[in-house]
């Protein structure tokens, strides 16, 4: 079983960064993809990137817009998305989640998913 918890999330002017942290644990964690995704009220799920589980192969959402990176440790049990010039449309419970199969991550189908942490940015 793999388990998620995110952190660094909270409240930022806009023009501000943040960074995310999402902490894996279980036996396959490692070779797991690992995505992160947004959602706000009221809004659909958005896809925003993805980095496989050597942490040589990534992918971005168009939300990510050259502002994000997503990164992951040597270790392989945490993973980072570094968010630069935030705007007030980032807002959002930000969540990470894992699979083993790539194409079903980037597909927004994963068998693991975090809590989430929330993500606000101030005009």
């Amino acid at each position: 079983q793999v388990q998620l918890v995110e952190s660094g999330g909270g409240t930022v002017q806009a023009g501000g960064s943040l960074r995310l942290s999402c902490a894996g644990s279980g036996s396959t964690f490692s070779d797991c993809s690992v995505a992160w995704f947004r959602q706000a009220p009221g809004n659909e799920r958005e896809f925003v990137a993805a980095i496989d589980w050597s942490g040589t192969g990534t992918t971005y959402g168009d939300v990510a817009q050259g502002r994000f990176t997503i990164s992951r440790a040597s270790t392989k049990r945490t993973v980072w998305l570094q968010m630069l010039s935030l705007e007030p449309e980032d807002t959002a419970v930000y969540f990470c989640a894992a699979d083993l199969n790539w194409g079903r991550l980037v597909a927004g189908v994963y068998d693991y998913r975090g809590q989430g942490t929330q993500v606000t940015v101030s005009s």
